[in-house]
């Protein structure tokens, strides 16, 4: 009998050769495993947003009122009025990596964004945490004047020049930092007179009286319409409060103009007799303005989340945010759509006080 063994019969050059080729393509396919693995360590050009912690206005923080207001009458408030925020990974703070990207997309609670649809090219993170300070500042004190409104609290307002549109009809005429005293004679107490008195124009020039370093100067200035049919200045205007008593907000670390809303609530709750919440989690988000006009905000997905994590069972969310919105609420989650202040402190007045709010507008 013969025994068969299994052996290599090319010449030696040969199998030298395939092996010079085998170890060449394992070289190559470890290395390119490495490069792989390094790349998912560079910067990546994204921005990732997740749930980030929520505050309850009517609540403490670190053992003292969120909102406080020092030498008046306030009430107890139970329940929660929570404020909600997010995360963001990435931009010119700290670049998040390619790894961190890959994890954001299959993660359904964070979302992930170019970052130059988040941020304008050339910002630097300074400029971020400076803008994000000023928003913060400019919200808490939109939520003061709304507040104020809401609860027919008088202040007074100064308006200032802070910039131009680039059509503006007051560009070359106006100054930054002209302070608006009066309007066709009449004293601009606030934004409302001016608003006022420029659609009573109908184009025609008016005569505004301004303070421009000390010294009282009349400017004739004819306004143009918006598509909208609102006569304007083309200004942006610096809004300066004068508040009877003081409201202090204390909350540190946390930037931009979303939490206006949800600071007002929590002020007329604190100045108003009886539970608003009635004892229930709510949360939200949204802009203010002096009006009590509600505006949108961005990651209210991730916002919604962050909610339902701590226990809220009803958000109240900006009317223009409605389409972000609807697909992303979590299970056990009432969403009520808002525009102002006074249907915001009325739906929560509603389902405090335990009655079918069924019929309130909702995003979905």
């Amino acid at each position: 009998m013969v025994q068969q063994t299994a052996h290599d019969e090319r010449p030696a050059p040969a199998r030298r050769r395939a092996g010079r080729r085998r170890a060449v393509l394992l070289g190559s396919g470890a290395a390119a495993v490495l490069l792989g693995l390094a790349a998912l360590a560079l910067p990546a050009p994204y921005v990732v947003e997740s749930p980030g912690p929520t505050f309850n206005t009517i609540g403490e923080l670190q053992k003292r009122p969120l909102i406080e207001i020092p030498g008046r009458t306030t009430y107890p408030a139970t329940g929660d009025l929570d404020l909600t925020t997010v995360y963001v990974s990435g931009g010119p703070n700290a670049p998040v990596t390619f790894l961190e990207v890959l994890a954001g997309w299959l993660d359904p609670a964070r979302s992930v964004s170019p970052v130059e649809l988040v941020y304008p090219p050339g910002t630097t993170g300074e400029q971020i945490n400076e803008q994000n300070t000023a928003a913060m500042t400019s919200s808490q004190e939109s939520s003061v004047a709304a507040a104020f409104s809401y609860l027919g609290v008088d202040y007074g307002q100064k308006l200032s020049v802070a910039g131009f549109a680039d059509d503006s009809a007051s560009k070359g005429v106006l100054k930054v930092g002209d302070a608006i005293e009066t309007v066709n004679g009449k004293t601009v107490k606030d934004i409302d007179v001016l608003r006022g008195e420029l659609n009573a124009s109908g184009g025609q020039a008016v005569d505004l009286g301004v303070r421009r370093n000390g010294e009282r100067i009349t400017e004739k200035i004819a306004p143009k319409a918006n598509p909208q049919g609102v006569y304007q200045l083309g200004v942006a205007l610096r809004i300066a409060y004068s508040f009877p008593y003081q409201v202090k907000i204390q909350l540190d670390n946390v930037g931009g103009p979303s939490a206006g809303m949800m600071f007002a609530l929590g002020i007329v709750d604190k100045l108003t007799p009886g539970p608003m919440t009635g004892g229930k989690h709510f949360a939200g988000t949204g802009t203010i303005d002096a009006d009590g006009e509600v505006g949108p905000i961005g990651g209210i997905a991730q916002k919604m989340l962050g909610a339902a994590e701590r226990g809220a069972t009803v958000f109240l969310a900006p009317a223009d945010n409605c389409g972000e919105v609807s697909g992303h609420v979590p299970d056990h989650m009432q969403v009520v759509k808002v525009s102002t202040l006074t249907e915001a402190v009325d739906a929560v007045t509603l389902i405090g006080q335990g009655k079918d709010s069924s019929a309130l507008p909702s995003c979905g």
